[in-house]
C-alpha cells in the first residue's frame, strides 16, 4: 500500500460473527436495517471505497448490537440519527457528533476505531431528554447529571434505567462525594495542553463507553480502537481498570436491560 493510499482500504481486524455471510452491503442497505435518518457520502469517496467502508460500518454496528443486546432501534436511536462519511467536519478531525441535526460522521482516511465514542454521543445526547425533565434540544444527559449534582437532584426522571445511567455517571466523575482521579487526570492534561476537551463530561463518557466495549472479548477494531495503548492511555486519559470495570457493569447491565423491555415490547404488539 502506498503513502498517499485510502486508509479505508486497510483491514480492521474483528473477531465477531459473519453477519453478512459473505455479501457486500450498501450504505442504503444499512440504513434501512436499522432505519437511519439518512446516510451522507462525500463525493471524493470512490466506489471501491464506499463499498469497503459499507461493510466495516455495518459488521461494527451489528457487533455494537451483539455487544449490548439491543433491537436494531437502539442502534439508530429509534430512527433519530443520521449517518455520515467522508464529508463534513474540519481538517485534524477523524469523527464527530453533530447534535444539531443528530450527524453521526467518520472521516474518509482517519475516522476507524472512532465508531463506538462517536455513537455515545449521540446516545448521551438521545437520552439527556429522557434522563432530565430540564435538557435542552442539544444538551447531553452526562453534563446534565454533573449539573445536577451542584444545583437542583431533583430534575431526574424517576426510571429503573435512569439509575444505572446514574451511577455509571457518578462513578465517572466522583470518588466518595469529590472529583475522580479520572477527572482530575483529564482536567490537569486539558491545564498542560491549554485547551478544554478532555474533561468535559461528555467527552469522559464516551471514553469510558469506547474502552469498555474495548475490554470485551468481542472485538472490531472499525468499531473501537487506541482505548489500551497509546498516549492517550498512557496519559491517563481513559478509565483505571477498576473503574473500567466498574462501568462495565453499569454500562451494560443498562443496555441489556433496555433490550430486554424493548423485545417484551415488540412481542407484545
Amino acid at each position: 500500500m502506498t503513502q498517499n493510499s485510502s486508509r479505508i482500504l486497510r483491514p480492521y481486524w474483528r473477531n465477531g460473527p459473519d453477519h453478512r455471510s459473505g455479501a457486500d452491503v450498501s450504505f442504503l442497505d444499512i440504513v434501512k436495517i436499522f432505519d437511519f435518518q439518512r446516510i451522507k457520502v462525500g463525493r471524493w469517496v470512490t466506489t471501491a471505497e464506499q463499498q469497503l467502508a459499507a461493510n466495516l460500518f455495518f459488521d461494527a454496528l451489528c457487533d455494537l448490537q451483539t455487544i449490548l443486546q439491543v433491537p436494531t432501534q437502539v442502534i439508530s436511536l429509534n430512527g433519530s440519527l443520521a449517518l455520515s462519511f467522508g464529508t463534513g467536519g474540519s481538517r485534524g478531525t477523524c469523527a464527530f457528533y453533530q447534535p444539531q441535526g443528530r450527524v453521526l460522521a467518520l472521516a474518509k482516511n482517519a475516522g476507524g476505531g472512532s465508531l463506538a465514542h462517536e455513537w455515545f454521543h449521540a446516545f448521551d445526547h438521545y437520552i439527556a431528554s429522557k434522563m432530565f425533565k430540564n435538557a435542552a434540544p442539544v444538551q447531553f444527559a452526562s453534563r446534565l447529571w454533573l449539573q445536577n449534582q451542584v444545583t437542583d437532584k431533583e430534575t431526574m426522571h424517576s426510571h429503573p434505567l435512569n439509575n444505572w445511567l446514574s451511577a455509571a455517571f457518578a462513578d465517572i466523575f466522583l470518588d466518595a462525594g469529590a472529583p475522580s482521579a479520572f477527572f482530575q487526570r483529564a482536567r490537569a492534561y486539558d491545564a498542560k495542553s491549554q485547551r478544554r476537551y478532555y474533561a468535559l463530561p461528555e467527552e469522559m463518557a464516551a471514553r469510558s463507553f469506547e474502552q469498555v466495549l474495548q475490554r470485551l472479548p468481542l472485538q472490531n477494531r472499525f468499531l473501537v480502537d487506541g482505548t489500551l495503548a497509546g498516549p492517550a492511555f498512557e496519559a491517563g486519559l481513559y478509565p483505571e481498570t477498576a473503574r473500567a470495570e466498574r462501568l462495565a457493569c453499569y454500562w451494560l447491565s443498562y443496555f441489556q436491560q433496555l433490550g430486554t423491555a424493548l423485545q417484551s415490547k415488540l412481542g407484545a404488539v
